[in-house]
């Protein structure tokens, strides 16, 4: 049984791919301080502060459900920032394919989630 949402392994992904991009987007170039920068910090951390939030208002199942449907959105909007600073040269291809990997893994779990609810609501 899960006492809190820093049990649920979702949040642990989440949290864990959060600051990873924090640590890479360090060496993002200074002009990007206030667009590519910002925004991917942001939507990184808006997954698992979203399930966070969820889980409390989980006795409310459609309350949890589209709190989920919001952690998936931003993790969506994350792996678009995450295309753009590889594309642009600031994040590696390794790099970039890890993070799309854990991002995919975080979709499957948001989608379970999202369709099957009944386990945590």
């Amino acid at each position: 049984m899960y006492r809190g949402f820093r049990d649920l392994k979702v949040y642990q992904l989440a949290y864990k791919l959060a600051v990873e991009i924090f640590v890479e987007s360090k060496a993002f170039p200074k002009e990007e301080r206030y667009s590519l920068t910002d925004q991917i910090r942001r939507c990184s951390r808006s997954v698992p502060a979203n399930l966070a939030e969820g889980y409390r208002k989980r006795r409310y199942r459609n309350m949890f459900i589209s709190k989920m449907i919001d952690c998936d959105a931003e993790a969506a909007e994350t792996q678009v920032w995450l295309d753009f600073a590889r594309d642009f040269g600031y994040l590696p291809q390794a790099r970039h394919q890890h993070l799309t990997e854990g991002y995919g893994e975080l979709g499957k779990m948001l989608g379970s989630m999202i369709n099957d609810p009944s386990q945590f609501t």
